[in-house]
């Protein structure tokens, strides 16, 4: 080889040569592997921290949505508990039920009283009973009596005729034998319909019907499927006017009628 040709490739390989500094701006062909969970550790044995790769591939805490659970580690919040019922004695609480009872127009029950006093009603009750004994060991004009689910003050059946001198005045408001009988088969035959009545008794009771009504001794409770006719049946009026808790008080009727009542009543329909 001559020394024109070698300086030709040398001039060559020259021209064709590239630094160091510029081979490395040259883009790589080759993957870049980016690490995920794990970091690489420089020489020396230092770990350089999480890279940004790692940050962004590590999901934030969640923070607790509103009004959900509360995170774990934190105490609960105590709910306060409700304040104490207060303490009454015998003699207050027997003050407060007298008091009471002076206003109310109808047998209030015990349940009732409880809660408005707040006090358990197994005493309630109790005192109840203890007053209305000391009304009756007393000798007073009136009586704590229970009628019609209720408790209410009534006065004593030896004083009638001087209430009743007092409130009537003279005046008769008495019911006819008319609305006794009838008013009598409504409460052993409740609920019964007006037809009924008129066939147990005999006569038409339109009339007698509307003055029970009237007088808040009866009232309609429905109708009876077969014929859609009104029933009718007693109301706690009735009850309490007659001092009974319930209907299961009214006397038997059965030593009163006649054995065949059962027979005149089907075939006077």
């Amino acid at each position: 080889m001559g020394d024109e040709e070698h300086g030709d490739s040398l001039a060559d390989q020259a021209a064709a040569w590239i630094p160091p500094w510029a081979r490395h701006r040259e883009p790589s062909t080759q993957p870049v592997e980016v690490p995920t969970t794990e970091t690489a550790t420089q020489p020396g044995g230092e770990d350089p921290g999480p890279t940004a790769a790692t940050d962004a591939a590590t999901p934030a805490p969640r923070k607790p949505a509103a009004g959900g659970p509360p995170e774990r580690g934190r105490p609960r919040q105590r709910v306060p508990s409700p304040p104490p019922a207060p303490v009454l004695d015998d003699a207050e609480l027997r003050g407060a039920l007298e008091a009471i009872l002076l206003v109310v127009d109808e047998p209030v029950a015990e349940t009732t009283l409880a809660d408005v006093l707040a006090q358990p009603p197994e005493r309630v009750r109790e005192m109840l009973r203890t007053i209305s004994t000391g009304y009756t060991a007393g000798g007073h004009g009136f009586e704590l009596r229970r009628a019609a689910g209720g408790w209410r003050l009534y006065t004593r059946p030896e004083y009638a005729g001087y209430v009743e001198r007092f409130v009537l005045n003279g005046q008769t408001v008495r019911l006819t034998q008319a609305a006794l009988e009838t008013l009598a088969v409504v409460s052993y035959k409740q609920p019964v319909t007006r037809s009924r009545i008129s066939a147990i008794r005999g006569v038409n009771c339109d009339g007698v019907i509307r003055t029970l009504i009237s007088r808040g001794l009866i009232e309609e409770c429905g109708a009876e499927p077969d014929s859609g006719a009104h029933l009718y049946r007693t109301t706690t009026l009735f009850l309490e006017k007659l001092g009974l808790d319930s209907i299961t008080d009214l006397p038997p009727l059965a030593p009163f009628l006649p054995d065949d009542v059962e027979d005149l009543a089907d075939a006077s329909r």
